[in-house]
C-alpha cells in the first residue's frame, strides 16, 4: 500500500503479511480522498479510523495535515504495525487495543469524519450497529460524517442518516450524516 498524497505522497508502506486484514486499495482510497478533499480543510479535522488494520486510512489524513486522529482495532499486531510506522514518519495518530463496539459505548468524544473498515462478512446487523450506536451517542460534529466501506453484498440504505453510497470495484462507502 502506498500513500497517495500530502507530505509522505508516493510513500509505500509495507504491512506485515500475518495481519488479518484487508486493505483498501489504492484506487478506491485516493477517490474517497477525493471526495473529502472538497468538503473539508484536513488540517482542522478530528478523525476516527474504526477497525483500523494497517492504518491506511490514518496514514493517509495523517500525511494530509490531520493531526487528530484515533485508530481502533482489536488485534495486537495491527496497533503495534500502526504505532511503527506513527514513530517512524512522526505522525500523531492515538491508537487503541480495543472492541470497536465497546470503545463507540465509552467514548464521548465528538468527531468530524468516522471511517469504519469492518471485515467484510460482518452481518447485515453488525454494519448497521455501528451506524445506530454512533448517531445514538452523538459522537460526530454537526457537519461530520460517518463512512462505512463494506462489500457491495451489503445494503446499508435503509439505515435512517444514510445519505448516498460510491462504488469502486468490490469496495462500496456508504456515507451516513445526521438528520
Amino acid at each position: 500500500m502506498r500513500i497517495i498524497s500530502g507530505k509522505f505522497k508516493g510513500r509505500r508502506v509495507n504491512a506485515p503479511k500475518n495481519l488479518p486484514v484487508r486493505p483498501t486499495t489504492d484506487m478506491a482510497k485516493e477517490a474517497l480522498f477525493n471526495i473529502l478533499q472538497n468538503g473539508y480543510y484536513f488540517e482542522n479535522l478530528k478523525v476516527l479510523d474504526l477497525f483500523s488494520g494497517t492504518g491506511n486510512i490514518s496514514f493517509e489524513f495523517a500525511s494530509r495535515g490531520v493531526e487528530d486522529i484515533t485508530a481502533i482495532d482489536a488485534h495486537f499486531g495491527c496497533i503495534k504495525f500502526i504505532n511503527q510506522i506513527n514513530k517512524e514518519f512522526d505522525f500523531s495518530i492515538q491508537t487503541f487495543k480495543s472492541d470497536v463496539y465497546k470503545f463507540l459505548n465509552k467514548t464521548t468524544t465528538k468527531r468530524d469524519i468516522i471511517f469504519a473498515d469492518p471485515p467484510y462478512n460482518f452481518s447485515q446487523e453488525d454494519f448497521s450497529t455501528i451506524a445506530t450506536t454512533i448517531f445514538k451517542r452523538e459522537l460526530l460534529n454537526a457537519e461530520g460524517v460517518l463512512i462505512i466501506e463494506h462489500s457491495k453484498q451489503t445494503v446499508l440504505e435503509n439505515h435512517p442518516n444514510f445519505s448516498y453510497q460510491k462504488r469502486y470495484g468490490g469496495n462500496v462507502f456508504s456515507f451516513f450524516e445526521a438528520v
